[in-house]
């Protein structure tokens, strides 16, 4: 298995496909295996790079973490991979992971797919993923604390599958590599630290800003106001999806990828 050693920690890492280079980066709580149902469409078209943040999966999990930490572990690893500049594509926490690489890291990222994010998280959502760290922590009716976070970030036609869900809910919690409660924490003030309001203007990449049309947590104005803001960007809304875009709407979320980062940036 593929690690990369940088700043005291150890970052899992798979390569899949080939093609011009795309990173994805999850969101709270998620890894890289969150991006599978997404995968096998996007290696027809790129070399797609999956990590485990810092915090998560097999990636190290006792360490700091923070928005800036790990955008600059995604520039170690596109330099370590040797590619010069990736198309980036983030995930709510993971979108915010992408700007922050944007604004440190302007020469190694071509294009930007800004996923189900905000530039600042509401306030709302700040207390409630810190009701949420809390309860993690107590250890107690996983299934419960799964169910409740699916509540937010998936439709309602997700829910009318029973076997679906069971099936979600066995994976969640027989998950071999689960996140601790402490790295959880830290993730969730991570988000609550940043605020990219005032500098979404210095981001000069061409963007898409790719919306879930029912989503509970980023909600429409929050998606408007990054295709507002960045001065490159545009912003598309997949009907049928919430939050997890990409696990709900996987055909639709690979073909908005590959119909932006392969087309031409003279469009903006």
């Amino acid at each position: 298995m593929p690690f990369l050693n940088h700043r005291e920690i150890q970052l899992y890492y798979e390569q899949h496909g080939s093609g011009p280079p795309l990173l994805l980066i999850a969101g709270l709580a998620s890894d890289s295996q969150s991006w599978l149902p997404v995968v096998e469409g996007l290696a027809k078209q790129f070399t797609v790079i999956l990590l485990d943040n810092r915090g998560v999966g097999r990636s190290t999990q006792e360490c700091d973490i923070s928005i800036s930490l790990m955008a600059d572990d995604c520039a170690a690893l596109i330099r370590h991979l040797g590619y010069q500049r990736v198309a980036v594509a983030g995930h709510s926490m993971g979108g915010m992971v992408a700007m922050e690489l944007s604004r440190q890291h302007p020469d190694l990222v071509d294009r930007l797919v800004l996923v189900a994010t905000a530039a600042k998280n509401r306030v709302r959502n700040n207390l409630l993923f810190q009701d949420w760290a809390d309860w993690y922590e107590t250890g107690s009716n996983r299934v419960a604390w799964f169910r409740t976070v699916l509540y937010w970030i998936l439709t309602e036609s997700f829910f009318k599958n029973q076997s679906l869900l069971d099936a979600s809910l066995d994976y969640l919690l027989s998950y071999p590599w689960p996140q601790s409660s402490q790295a959880f924490r830290q993730q969730v003030q991570a988000i609550a630290g940043f605020d990219a309001s005032d500098w979404l203007g210095q981001v000069m990449v061409p963007t898409c800003v790719l919306a879930g049309e029912q989503d509970l947590l980023m909600l429409p104005g929050d998606s408007e106001y990054l295709a507002q803001q960045l001065p490159h960007a545009v912003l598309e809304v997949v009907k049928g999806a919430a939050h997890s875009v990409h696990s709900e709407q996987p055909e639709a979320f690979v073909q908005a990828v590959v119909d932006f980062c392969r087309g031409e940036a003279d469009a903006f």
